[in-house]
């Protein structure tokens, strides 16, 4: 993974992962080092395994749906907040397959192939604290 500020005001890095990368993981190591505590995300890309999430409002959980094929991140969108002190992460992802079909939902983690380009923008910090 490689990481570019592009933008001093509001901050604004680049992020490149590559085949192989885990995102979530890569995402969270990333908040810690450059101190990120409310910012935005987007992405497009591709991934080759995927575990998507749908919340079960009974259950408090997620069912966890594994994607394990080749598909294209349609879009990508989330967050990363500050959790007593931690990043968190909450992006949902909407995935194209090789017939044109879609799938969405949580993302709960994703492993790249061949390429992932993420834009983090920093969030004003009252964003986080809204609770």
């Amino acid at each position: 993974m490689k990481a570019k500020l592009i933008n001093e005001e509001p901050k604004t890095y680049a992020v490149i992962f590559e085949t192989g990368e885990e995102v979530m993981e890569g995402l969270q190591n990333l908040a810690r080092e450059l101190s990120l505590e409310t910012c935005q995300l987007t992405a497009i890309g591709a991934f080759s395994e995927v575990m998507l999430g749908y919340f079960n409002l009974e259950k408090k959980d997620y069912k966890k749906i594994p994607v394990n094929e080749q598909v294209e991140v349609l879009s990508l969108i989330g967050d990363i907040t500050a959790n007593e002190g931690q990043p968190q992460i909450h992006a949902h992802v909407v995935l194209g397959r090789s017939d044109a079909t879609t799938l969405g939902g949580h993302l709960i983690s994703a492993r790249v192939r061949p390429t992932l380009e993420v834009i983090l923008t920093e969030s004003p910090p009252a964003f986080g604290t809204l609770g």
